[in-house]
């Protein structure tokens, strides 16, 4: 059945099905939905001419790249050994009292924008530059969010320093890209002659959430960071980071983990005690078996957990991090130990932010909004203070805990608002309606337990809301285990709220020790073995536009088109993959394309999402424009007939990026495919 794309689409014939030509058929029988020539994608029904393996990149280095919101790090190893993850032991100008295996995402810029620090030492500059002076520099933090709060994302997307300015979200995250791979890269003088650039593979962390847009954003940051080219984009992995703690979490030594329900070292199955004596032991195996130097901790081995774990075993990861609450769900897959997922990432803007909000939104209610938001925009430096002073108590707050906290205000914060208000803060507190916040003889606010936990209600409450959600789902069914991840989980706040909720259901709450570095080790693992998650679900109904012959009573006839004598329906939307569809790594959606005229060289296609499954046209509610499918053609011999010239594409939506490639089937040359998702 012929097959034409929507209007707009430059003159470009699809053919129903990959194998037959793409001279338009005689009209034959309506055609629907079912009969569009998709090779089904689940993996048990997928055709084997349908399948290809993910072609791999030689490598003798793997470098992770974990870009949180709150906190960032790097991790490597090699592939001569890779089960040895190497991590910073402890980054210059770290917090005493917590663990400096990542630095804070902080980049600091000139007054002209150019790089000058980032991580603890961007923080601790900008902290000792006199106010004055501070105005004028570029101080960024927790703008990994902006990304992922982002409704109309492209490389023009602007973010602004805490001092106001705005400059291109693209050269802040490059900026901070190639930090890390400067700093990566030096590790050649450790290791001479191993760790060149272009024997790297580089992993860069993304929430699983993240759309297609955002995690194309971080490619496109990557490029200009100079990790790699595009030429070489097949050198760089993005990484799901729920995915990523999944693969870490499953290879974990028992006295790694800490069960909640007990608070105690797990044995046997996670659940039985294990001796004192059993404990040391594995301490000591785990001593003898990592490797220490000056600058690097090295982690290697697997552990005991991945032996106790059967086939079919399923387990849930929530990633809890600084913006983002990431969950996913894996089922164990023997005997290759390859995962599959069995519903798609959920989650939302649950991370350890929201406690930052929710205590700036309680200044704004003691000393008024309008003062807080000039606070911040003429006093950015005492602003960050106030922010590290608040983070540090914060990490203090628990359930159980007994006595007040004291967060210090800078002096700063106190000059300013007696000028501001013609009284001191003492004051404002005794006028204000908030009862809980105290002002100490010694110059702090002080703040009762009950008062800062209430702070962390909103932020745990929607992370318990998402993991009951997930756990009702008929998908996943059968999960005894959640592991808890990511920076936030570190909260005992939030370890004690999760078991409470969901400890009476039979699930074991675990968390990993070092649980802030789950993502960034499993990074490196994922980026040794890329085809450890074996099939995805697809977030997302995906397809494009097209033309069918029109038939009565089964097309509205607001959709009647008639053009040469014949008549169309239009604005069909021909689907690629539904939403909640497994989908297996290497598996294609193949399809061919005809240049409808003599000459061209460029095919653009829009490409079409919707969360719903049974979408029928592009004008149904919630169906949108997602991006373009685009194909560069090269000039065609002059032997050959326009009219038969098929262009044959094959798309990837089993993998954690949608890829496409596409070859001319008459010269089989490949054809210059990309999909771009940052031009809507």
């Amino acid at each position: 059945m012929l097959t034409v794309p929507e209007m707009g689409l430059q003159g470009l014939y699809i053919s129903s099905s990959p194998e037959r030509s793409p001279v338009p058929s005689p009209p034959g029988s309506p055609r629907t939905q079912e009969s569009c020539g998709i090779a089904p994608l689940t993996p048990s029904q997928s055709p084997k001419p349908e399948a290809r393996a993910p072609q791999q990149a030689s490598f003798s280095v793997v470098v992770a790249i974990d870009f949180g919101t709150t906190a960032s790090g790097y991790a490597f190893s090699f592939a001569s050994d890779p089960e040895a993850i190497h991590m910073m032991r402890k980054w210059e100008g770290g917090d005493p009292g917590v663990a400096n295996q990542k630095t804070p995402t902080c980049l600091l810029l000139t007054p002209e924008g150019v790089f000058h620090s980032f991580g603890y030492t961007a923080r601790d500059y900008y902290h000792d530059l006199d106010p004055e002076e501070a105005r004028d520099w570029l101080y960024f933090e927790k703008f990994k969010m902006k990304i992922h709060s982002a409704t109309d994302l492209t490389l023009k997307t602007q973010l602004e320093a805490v001092n106001g300015k705005q400059m291109l979200a693209l050269e802040v995250f490059a900026h901070a890209l190639r930090f890390f791979k400067e700093h990566a890269l030096q590790l050649r003088e450790q290791s001479p002659g191993v760790l060149e650039k272009d024997t790297v593979r580089w992993v860069l962390t993304v929430p699983a959430i993240w759309k297609q847009p955002a995690k194309q954003f971080m490619r496109e940051a990557a490029y200009l960071a100079g990790l790699v080219s595009r030429e070489d984009a097949e050198k760089l992995l993005i990484a799901l980071e729920p995915e990523a703690a999944s693969v870490y979490c499953r290879k974990l030594r028992l006295h790694q983990l800490m069960d909640l329900s007990s608070r105690t070292v797990g044995g046997g199955r996670l659940g039985e005690r294990r001796s004192i004596d059993s404990s040391f032991r594995h301490a000591r195996e785990q001593l003898r078996r990592s490797r220490h130097s000056r600058t690097f901790l090295v982690e290697s081995g697997v552990g005991e957990l991945w032996a106790e774990m059967q086939e079919g075993d399923r387990y849930m990861v929530a990633d809890c991090g600084g913006g983002t609450v990431d969950l996913t769900v894996h089922q164990l897959e023997q005997p290759h130990g390859t995962l599959k997922e069995l519903y798609k990432a959920s989650g939302g803007p649950y991370g350890a932010v929201g406690v930052d909000l929710a205590f700036e939104q309680l200044l704004c209610r003691i000393f008024g909004e309008d003062f807080i938001a000039k606070f911040k925009r003429q006093r950015p430096a005492a602003w960050v203070d106030l922010t590290i002073a608040f983070e540090a108590r914060k990490r203090t707050a628990g359930p159980h805990r007994a006595g007040a906290l004291n967060i210090s205000l800078p002096f700063s914060f106190i000059d300013f608002y007696r000028k501001q208000r013609g009284h001191n803060v003492e004051t404002a507190l005794r006028r204000s309606s908030v009862n809980f916040v105290k002002w100490s003889s010694q110059g702090m606010l002080r703040m009762s337990c009950e008062a800062m936990n209430e702070l962390f209600q909103p932020t745990v409450s929607g992370i318990i809301q998402h993991i009951e959600m997930l756990l009702a789902r008929p998908e996943v069914q059968g999960v005894k285990l959640l592991f808890l991840v990511g920076g936030f989980a570190e909260s005992a706040v939030l370890q004690h709220a999760v078991q409470t909720a969901l400890g009476t259901r039979g699930l074991r709450v675990v968390v990993p020790h070092d649980v802030g570095l789950t993502i960034l080790k499993g990074a490196v693992l994922f980026g040794q073995a890329p085809g450890v998650v074996r099939v995805r679900r697809s977030p997302l109904t995906y397809g494009v536009g097209v033309l069918n012959r029109f038939v009565p009573g089964h097309h509205p006839p607001e959709k009647l088109l008639v053009r040469d004598g014949r008549r169309w329906c239009t604005d069909v939307f021909e689907r690629f993959v539904a939403a909640e569809q497994s989908v297996a790594l290497g598996e294609e959606v193949r399809r061919s394309y005809c240049p409808a005229r003599p000459g061209q060289r460029r095919v653009l296609i829009n490409l079409y999402c919707c969360a719903a499954e049974d979408a029928r046209f592009i004008t149904d509610p919630g169906v949108r424009k997602c991006g373009a499918l685009s194909l560069e053609l090269e000039p065609e011999d002059t032997g050959t007939s326009p009219n038969r010239r098929e262009i044959r594409a094959a798309m990837q939506f089993g993998d954690t990026e949608i890829k496409v490639t596409a070859v001319d089937v008459s010269t089989n040359r490949s054809v210059r495919a990309a999909i771009d998702f940052l031009s809507n």
